[in-house]
């Protein structure tokens, strides 16, 4: 855990953020491997919310990760995830199947959220954790 802490980006609460980082990875585990919301959406509509999911948790993990080799490693994970829930979702689950349109979707989400890493947008936790912790970024 030091290791995944010392990789993180200068941040008052680097604690806090990383846990609701994976806080948010559970809770798209967990929506994917429960039974469905008995919604009438449009086909392929799952497909918007699984790109959503991973563009989050991706510009999550550009938020939180300052070298390239730790968010690399994240981003990876990321598209690992989602290619085990779709395995999971086969042969786990009654209710749900695999679908390898939901694992690229995944895998595009992952990479519109790191595409968001040379602009602006990647510091926005550091703002955020500097105006609720007080004045900027704090851990050197």
């Amino acid at each position: 855990m030091a290791a995944v802490m010392a990789a993180l980006r200068p941040l008052r609460r680097p604690g806090l953020w990383l846990g609701l980082w994976i806080a948010a990875i559970v809770a798209v585990i967990v929506a994917c491997l429960t039974p469905p919301a008995p919604l009438s959406l449009p086909s392929g509509s799952d497909k918007v919310e699984h790109f959503l999911a991973y563009f989050l948790l991706s510009w999550g993990a550009v938020q939180l990760f300052a070298g390239r080799r730790a968010l690399l490693r994240a981003m990876l994970g990321l598209v690992l995830l989602g290619v085990a829930i779709e395995v999971a979702q086969g042969t786990l689950t009654a209710n749900r199947s695999a679908d390898v349109l939901d694992a690229l979707a995944d895998t595009a989400g992952v990479l519109a959220g790191l595409a968001l890493l040379p602009t602006p947008l990647r510091n926005c936790l550091q703002w955020v954790d500097g105006r609720l912790f007080g004045g900027g970024a704090g851990r050197r």
